[in-house]
């Protein structure tokens, strides 16, 4: 039997037949009578035989396992996480965490569910894949499950969020021909991806085992933001997502990635210069380097195209050309493009078929001609953040008007196109001082994030047939900068952050107290039908309309924000559709949240820019001047 003990006093514990063993759980501290809240940490999905060797599915446990604790966490540098140094709350408000830092067992796993979950639950389980580039854990404080499940249950709509970690930097993506060589000799098919991999056995080990925590393996949702959000654009152009897709569908928040996915060549170009660094010249010596000292020599990239791990096809770009590949098919085969909940039968019974084969070491699935068969495309939501680029905001600081305008020059290559980017972004050599760093930092948002997420969008709703494809744009600020920044809707979708001390109130029936006779905004719909994106009630009580222009993130505005993220992240797990496909979803700012025409959507990005400037150029160029603006002038001289 399978049992769970549901009293708030005693230990959580899942008995677990298929692993037999026992795990052993907490009670989260964000439970109430009504609606409790069970964590399970810690647990251990993969091993690692050795540096720069693919993981394994781990399935061997003692009688009894103690889930209670956190796992260690990849190596990497030990100061403040991206999300920390954004969110821009002081170090006293931030939740001490000591995490164990270590390579060899870093592969564990953190799940989170309502404390009334049974086996046969066969609740949607959403899978978070953290971003962070070189930093961050699935076991950070910021996105820990508790608020989100407890959400769920509040609304009807129960889930279970699991978090993990992966390899990171150097340790999750070395790759040359070489180690790929080396590799094949040890058994392993492909060569680097190691953190994509990791996060592929994760996949498998949910997929296997969640039944018995109360999830169902055949609706699992991805979602991840930043680099994390790329990853998962790696898991859906894979080769094994193809034949054996593990998850149903995915959330793309802010993807940072790059398009044009390097090869062997390229990485084992950027490995060797690695090695030349640590003065290291064979693979053994590069194995026997200690992890901080890897870790320290940081590296963009997370993606190989090793010949292996993308699917059959796949020309090294995440975002394909025009593909006419599905505009053959009938309205009955576009449908099952569309999200719909899945039955409850058997779950268990089908994730167990697999486990056999997840167990053995990685091996390419397009090598078994006779499996090969490509399911249909998960449904997709996808987003940005109206300003992500404050994550360069120093080094954007730093350019003059005229560096700017001889390096735009030098990266398109062509005067006319470069000219009509600078024009269109309003920079020239006489570009005010006080006025350039906005500038700059509008041209690295569009370049990094912006338009890259409308081509992805637009890729993969090509793909689906204009089917299965949700937009969303987060211009909600953030509670401490006052601006929607890079990662500003994590603090909302997770509800975990320490939230500055705000005014002015709430009153009970959802307005600002002191905004004057009517209610700060309208209706949804009225906000649109009004021509505006707001409406205004009578500020003469409460001061002046320049008073109310300034970015105030209240008690009201931020619940207001936090539900509707949560509840449209929950539906979709659900399989149910946020919004109206043909819409778009606008979070912020100051509380505005509603669906909203393309028309909208166009005047809350600069889509007609992107048209005239950005497309001429091509994305492999937008994205190299992107990166080259964000890293700043060259040092010493500045130009």
């Amino acid at each position: 039997m399978i049992a769970k003990v549901l009293n708030s006093v005693e230990e959580p514990v899942v008995l677990h037949e298929e692993l037999q063993t026992t795990f052993s759980g907490v009670v989260h501290s964000i439970s109430t009578p009504d609606a409790a809240v069970h964590q399970y940490r810690g647990i251990k999905y993969a091993s690692i035989p050795a540096r720069f060797r693919q993981s394994r599915l781990f399935t061997t446990y003692p009688p009894q396992t103690d889930a209670t604790r956190f796992g260690p966490i990849c190596p990497q540098p030990r100061y403040k996480t991206v999300e920390e140094e954004l969110f821009g709350i002081a170090d006293d408000s931030i939740p001490q965490q000591h995490l164990k830092q270590s390579e060899a067992d870093c592969l564990n796993l953190n799940i989170t569910c309502p404390a009334d979950a049974t086996p046969d639950s066969h609740l949607p389980v959403m899978l978070w894949t953290h971003g962070g580039g070189c930093r961050g854990s699935g076991s950070s404080w910021i996105f820990d499950g508790g608020s989100l499940v407890q959400k769920s249950i509040q609304i009807g709509k129960p889930v279970i969020v699991v978090t993990f970690n992966y390899r990171l930097g150097l340790l999750g993506c070395a790759a040359s021909l070489a180690l790929r060589e080396d590799n094949r000799v040890a058994g392993d098919d492909g060569v680097g991806n190691y953190g994509l991999r990791d996060q592929r056995r994760a996949h498998q080990w949910v997929y296997c085992f969640i039944s018995e925590f109360g999830g169902n393996p055949l609706n699992i949702t991805l979602f991840g933001e930043s680099s994390g959000a790329a990853d998962i654009l790696c898991h859906l152009h894979s080769a094994a997502n193809d034949t054996h897709p593990l998850f149903r569908r995915a959330i793309i928040q802010s993807a940072q990635t790059d398009f044009e996915v390097p090869n062997l060549h390229a990485a084992g170009s950027q490995l060797s210069k690695i090695m030349s660094a640590l003065r290291v010249h064979t693979l053994e010596e590069l194995r026997a380097v200690d992890p901080e000292k890897l870790v320290s020599l940081s590296t963009t990239m997370r993606a190989v195209d090793d010949g292996t791990f993308f699917r059959q096809g796949f020309a090294g770009f995440l975002v394909p050309l025009e593909s006419d590949e599905y505009h053959h098919l009938s309205e009955e085969q576009l449908a099952r493009h569309s999200p719909e909940l899945i039955p409850h039968s058997n779950p268990l019974k089908t994730a167990h078929r697999l486990l056999h084969q997840f167990s053995q070491p990685y091996k390419d699935s397009r090598s078994r001609s006779h499996s090969h068969h490509r399911h249909p495309l998960q449904p997709i939501m996808i987003g940005d953040c109206g300003d992500e680029s404050l994550l360069w905001s120093l080094t954007a600081s730093l350019w003059t008007a005229s560096g700017v305008v001889r390096r735009v020059r030098a990266v398109c290559q062509s005067l006319t196109k470069a000219n009509a980017l600078l024009r269109a972004y309003d920079i020239n050599a006489y570009t005010p001082v006080d006025e350039l760093p906005q500038r700059v930092l509008e041209l690295i948002n569009d370049s990094r994030f912006a338009w890259p997420t409308e081509c992805i969008a637009a890729s993969h709703k090509r793909e689906r047939g204009g089917r299965g494809v949700w937009r969303y744009v987060f211009d909600q600020e953030g509670p401490a900068r006052g601006v929607p920044h890079h990662a500003v809707d994590l603090i909302y979708l997770f509800d975990n952050v320490p939230l500055p001390s705000v005014v002015p109130t709430v009153s009970g029936d959802g307005c600002p107290t002191d905004s004057g006779p009517e209610c700060f905004f309208s209706s949804d719909s009225e906000a649109e039908d009004s021509g505006s994106d707001y409406a205004y009630g009578d500020s003469s009580e409460s001061g002046s309309i320049e008073e109310w222009a300034m970015p105030v993130v209240d008690d009201w505005t931020y619940s207001r924000v936090r539900d509707a993220v949560q509840e449209r992240w929950i539906a979709f797990a659900y399989g149910e559709a946020p919004w109206q496909e043909e819409k778009v979803y606008v979070f912020g700012p100051e509380g505005e949240i509603g669906e909203r025409s393309r028309s909208i959507f166009d005047g809350r990005r600069r889509t007609q820019l992107w048209r005239d400037a950005l497309e001429p150029l091509g994305m492999h160029l937008v994205q190299k001047l992107g990166t080259e603006l964000s890293n700043g002038p060259p040092c010493p001289a500045r130009i």
